[in-house]
């Protein structure tokens, strides 16, 4: 595999790593229900209800997607350990967070009908793993990127001068004489083809007719 598709790789398991993070927190995550309430009581909690951990770390894995294309060599390399960090983060949080005390506590914490409630029926749903699946997609790009990102070209590598002058070189092009109006009003006054690559280097007609009367003098 090329670099650049290595690249393109890494760039689209972040993507979507990323895109599954944020997707699945803000969906229902668990369901709360307290039949032996004063009030029957059934509450509803999102991802981002849960903890905002994997949200937070989601929106930092797609930054790092941005850096991947900006960065190169060392920098690269550290911006994918970064991202597999994330990674880690966004599983370890998305499944603490899906524990049954933890999601009990967050719904007492936001009910007062659910703290008098007894023995509250927590239902989780799979939407925390869609997180956790996300946070693996993370700490593959981040992998591929920690390994193999110093040899991958650089955003701006296509914008790079690579003629005699280097990459180092100003890119700005310079307009040949030709191309100047008043040095091809200059060339047609001494009776040169301006349209003639080879015509600057040659002396006008006039001139060698000149230059051959002058020879045929001398030598007679």
């Amino acid at each position: 595999m090329t670099p650049a598709r290595e690249r393109g790789l890494a760039a689209l398991l972040c993507a979507a790593g990323a895109g599954l993070v944020l997707l699945a927190a803000g969906r229902t995550w668990a369901t709360v229900t307290a039949d032996g309430a004063i009030t029957p009581f059934t509450r509803e909690l999102t991802g981002g209800d849960l903890g905002g951990a994997p949200g937070a770390l989601g929106w930092a894995g797609l930054a790092g997607l941005a850096a991947l294309f900006a960065t190169r060599g060392r920098v690269r390399a550290a911006v994918g350990a970064l991202i597999a960090l994330f990674g880690v983060g966004i599983g370890y949080a998305a499944a603490t967070a899906a524990r049954g005390s933890h999601v009990a506590a967050e719904a007492g914490d936001g009910s007062a009908l659910l703290q008098v409630g007894a023995d509250p029926s927590v239902h989780v749903n799979a939407w925390w793993t869609v997180s956790v699946a996300g946070g693996a997609l993370l700490v593959a790009a981040g992998l591929i990127t920690l390994l193999r990102g110093s040899r991958w070209p650089g955003m701006s590598a296509r914008y790079e001068r690579t003629g005699p002058g280097g990459p180092g070189a100003s890119g700005a092009r310079r307009a040949p004489a030709g191309d100047d109006p008043s040095a091809m009003w200059k060339s047609l006054d001494r009776g040169e083809d301006p349209t003639d690559p080879g015509g600057a280097d040659e002396p006008p007609a006039a001139s060698r007719d000149g230059e051959g009367a002058a020879a045929g003098n001398g030598g007679s």
